[in-house]
């Protein structure tokens, strides 16, 4: 679609992204974007509480709006969910805002952005479960296709703003590091089928020039002992010991991250830590370490007729396995480590 103008600017926006947590680090540059064509409009955002503490006190957000999320979708809490989409949208309605920008793409986004009442709702012209219906722009792009921060940039590029690929995330928390020098490494993934063998991961912490420093959700601690029980002393966990603050910060501190398709992937891509990613059922041009040239980052890789598949779980996972640790060793230290 042409670029939208705002021939009296834009005093005040809605950005609509709740979750996950690599998506809401792939959305920065839009939000430094819009704040830099429009540097007076006060930003609000929706955000999923689980994650709301990586925007919590952002220098370009005037507000949060914080929603449960997670519990939208627990069986039973059908009525709770309806009553807080529609506390939440009078909330919204009072704001009267001039412009909402979903870059979410779901029904229940969607919903939000009409909540509102809004005149300027832009949206996705792909969005899920028929939630462009509810937009009064569309914007183009293909989500199998182009990298979701592209995606982001092209909806700034629409409301007239000069898109750059800066990712402002200034939150910190305290965190005693536990080596001066040292490498993350994040055996866990969300999809089972995007896990590369624990074994490896092992076995590269043990043969690593530096320490290392296992991280992931406290559902992942049994991942990260793993590492650590086979790493020959040359690591620890701190799985399920931080809150995202503090997980950003760990990561910040690091000489390179060794991961899997995963929300501290695009933290560490974000904050122009080098990154080794292992990538199999997905896309790594649609879903892998940005490039924003702060890192030279790395992505493994074997190709196979079925990859990517995008699904969740697999029977066999060779994709994955066929990623040699000695490969992976070989390349980490190719590039200085």
């Amino acid at each position: 679609m042409d670029k939208l103008s705002f021939k009296k600017g834009l005093k005040k926006v809605l950005v609509i992204k709740p979750s996950s947590l690599g998506d809401v680090v792939h959305s920065l540059p839009f939000l430094f974007s819009l704040k830099k064509g429009y540097p007076d409009a006060e930003v609000h955002w929706v955000i999923a509480d689980s994650f709301a503490p990586l925007l919590s006190g952002h220098p370009l957000i005037h507000k949060l709006w914080v929603i449960k999320k997670d519990g939208w979708i627990k069986p039973g809490s059908f009525v709770n969910t309806i009553g807080e989409l529609a506390r939440l949208g009078r909330g919204l309605k009072r704001e009267s805002f001039d412009a909402v920008f979903d870059l979410q793409g779901l029904l229940r986004s969607a919903l939000i952005a009409k909540a509102t009442g809004a005149a300027i709702r832009i949206g996705f012209e792909d969005a899920r479960e028929g939630g462009r219906l509810f937009y009064t722009h569309l914007v183009g792009g293909r989500r199998e296709r182009d990298h979701a921060v592209k995606r982001y940039l092209n909806m700034a590029n629409v409301a007239g703003c000069q898109t750059e690929a800066e990712f402002p995330m200034p939150v910190s928390g305290e965190f005693s590091p536990p080596f001066d020098q040292y490498a993350v490494i994040v055996p866990g993934a969300r999809w089972d089928s995007k896990r590369w063998p624990v074994k490896n991961f092992s076995e590269v912490a043990a043969a690593l020039d530096m320490n290392s420093v296992a991280i992931g959700a406290a559902s992942e601690r049994v991942l990260a002992d793993h590492v650590v029980s086979r790493s020959g002393g040359k690591a620890v966990s701190l799985a399920g010991e931080t809150d995202l603050r503090q997980l950003v910060e760990v990561i910040r501190r690091a000489r390179f991250v060794l991961t899997n398709d995963s929300g501290p992937m695009h933290i560490a891509a974000a904050l122009g830590v080098p990154v080794f990613a292992l990538f199999g059922p997905t896309d790594p041009a649609v879903v892998g370490p940005y490039d924003n040239g702060r890192a030279e980052n790395f992505v493994f890789k074997r190709h196979f007729a079925c990859s990517p598949c995008r699904k969740r779980t697999c029977p066999g996972m060779r994709c994955m396995s066929a990623i040699e640790p000695g490969w992976v060793i070989e390349k980490i230290r190719e590039k200085g480590f």
